[in-house]
């Protein structure tokens, strides 16, 4: 899990610092909901350019 979250945060940098055009703005959400099963958390990551996007979330 370390490792994914690794690899995501290192496509975001890569592809957000501009290395083939312009920058991307990645968007990182994160957060945590409670409910009747417990407290669970939850984070997503994503990049946009025009209209295509991509994201991950866990």
């Amino acid at each position: 899990m370390k490792v994914l979250i690794s690899l995501m945060i290192a496509m975001a940098v890569l592809s957000g610092c501009g290395v083939d055009g312009a920058p991307l703005r990645p968007s990182l959400n994160a957060g945590v909901s409670v409910g009747t099963s417990g407290v669970t958390p939850g984070a997503s990551v994503g990049l946009r350019k025009g209209p295509f996007s991509l994201g991950v979330a866990l």
